[in-house]
């Protein structure tokens, strides 16, 4: 088996694969759920916050209905309320999908999301949608032509459509990106050829100029992972080629920061071989950041993406490393970068809080929230980490033209007394504690988005950009 089969074969398998309260300079980490197996095991992506202010997810084993082994149930979809309370809203059942991966809120308030396998199509996997009521819709089965192992998620974009990524299958069977209507109709929009990139793992992100930025693990010119922009009609640019020194394997999706630029992980490569974290401007400059080493208490071979919280600072994880000696490599860690790239190490796991973590996302509290493996029951854990960072709200969609009406998400937001976007007044409506309706106003530019509640103005994470 040659090197990138192998690799292939491996990232596929890493896929498939009462609370404790530890406090250090002013970080304070809670472990919120042990899953048991039955309620879940190994949650597998980021968490996302729904409009009635609850977290919501996916884990890629376990649940109600039996996989084929090694795997450990199929997968369950579960909401988590801020009390810690897990309720399983779904168990896949391989034939409506099996191992889900991230979901994303579209602007209708349903969900939608992945499954890396399952489906009518040869275990191939699925796209659906999942309603508040709790109502599963298959809306694609894979089938080698359009793709294959959808391991990234999904992205909506302004068009309202949603937009993702398939591991493998297309024309060369190195993957495609796709875009996929509420209704489920799927449009493949490329196929990797190795030179472009193979195994696009990682979802999408839509830059604010329209075109849409990810990662592939591995091809372009030393085969060692890309980066690339593809637009809405399918054209590609690869913007960047890895060649081990300057990063390897990028798993990770990327984010866009407020200064335009994009930032992201790899896995392997660096000046130590054990990954990086990175800059690269929307044209295809990159920059190093930092390089992880070995056995280092900061860490080392990040598998996710960052979130950059509203300090301005970058947070992530990492799969290895760490101070704990539970675990052969390290359990992993939580850390902190700046955009200047000094990093801090903020927790390391140690096996029964946690070990190997997924992504981070900052809930509209301020904290951030994450999962990992491992556990009190080894089945895997949901935590959340408090840093200091005070609410803020967040707009859904992200942008959008005078007259629109957009969703305000937050906390404690009953009683508030005005909105306004970029110091222009909207109208609104108070919907519940977790959720406010605006409209657009005329006049508005882009900028933040701010609530008038009591005791307190918050403004918004990022600018919300007013479009002609």
């Amino acid at each position: 088996m040659d090197n990138l089969s192998r690799w292939r074969r491996e990232c596929a398998v890493i896929l498939l694969c009462a609370a404790t309260v530890v406090a250090s300079h002013a970080q304070t980490f809670t472990t919120l759920v042990n899953f048991n197996g039955a309620n879940g095991a190994g949650p597998s992506a980021a968490l996302v916050q729904g409009i009635d202010g609850n977290l919501y997810g996916t884990t890629s084993q376990g649940g109600a209905n039996s996989c084929p082994a090694p795997y450990v149930g199929c997968g369950t979809i579960f909401r988590i309320n801020a009390g810690g309370t897990l309720t399983t809203l779904h168990s896949f059942s391989s034939t409506d999908g099996a191992l889900p991966v991230a979901l994303v809120q579209a602007t209708n308030a349903n969900f939608y999301g992945t499954t890396a396998f399952g489906g009518n199509n040869s275990n191939l996997g699925t796209v659906f949608k999942f309603s508040h009521a709790g109502v599963l819709t298959t809306l694609h089965s894979f089938d080698a032509n359009d793709g294959s192992y959808p391991t990234g998620g999904l992205i909506q974009a302004i068009d309202r459509n949603l937009y993702g990524t398939a591991q493998q299958g297309g024309s060369s069977n190195f993957g495609t990106v796709f875009k996929i209507t509420p209704q489920g109709e799927l449009t493949t929009l490329y196929s990797f050829d190795l030179t472009s990139g193979a195994d696009p793992l990682a979802g999408l992100v839509q830059a604010t100029n329209g075109d849409f930025y990810g990662t592939s693990l591995f091809g372009g010119t030393a085969n060692d992972g890309t980066i690339f922009k593809i637009n809405s009609g399918g054209a590609v640019t690869t913007l960047h080629s890895f060649d081990s020194t300057d990063g390897s394997t990028p798993y990770g999706w990327l984010v866009q920061a407020t200064n335009g630029n994009f930032y992201g992980t790899t896995l392997k490569g660096g000046a130590y071989s054990y990954g990086t974290i990175f800059k690269i401007t929307p044209h295809g400059k990159l920059t190093t950041l930092y390089s992880f080493q070995q056995n280092s208490p900061d860490g080392g071979q990040p598998q996710v993406g960052l979130v950059q919280a509203t300090d301005g600072n970058f947070y992530g994880t990492t799969s290895a490393g760490g101070g704990s000696s539970s675990c052969y490599a390290g359990c992993g860690t939580i850390f902190r970068i700046t955009p200047a790239g000094t990093l801090t190490t903020l927790h390391s796991f140690n096996s029964t809080d946690g070990v190997n973590p997924g992504a981070l996302v900052q809930g509209t509290t301020g904290d951030l929230f994450g999962t990992a493996g491992g556990g009190a029951n080894g089945y895997g854990t949901i935590f959340t980490l408090s840093v200091g960072l005070g609410p803020f709200v967040k707009t859904l969609p992200t942008s959008g033209k005078v007259g629109a009406t957009v969703k305000i998400l937050g906390t404690s937001l009953t009683g508030a007394t005005g909105v306004t976007f970029n110091g222009r007044a909207a109208a609104f409506h108070v919907v519940g504690p977790s959720e406010i309706t605006a409209i657009v106003p005329a006049a508005a530019t882009t900028g933040t988005v701010q609530v008038i509640a009591p005791g307190s103005t918050l403004s918004s994470n990022v600018a919300f950009r007013v479009r002609p």
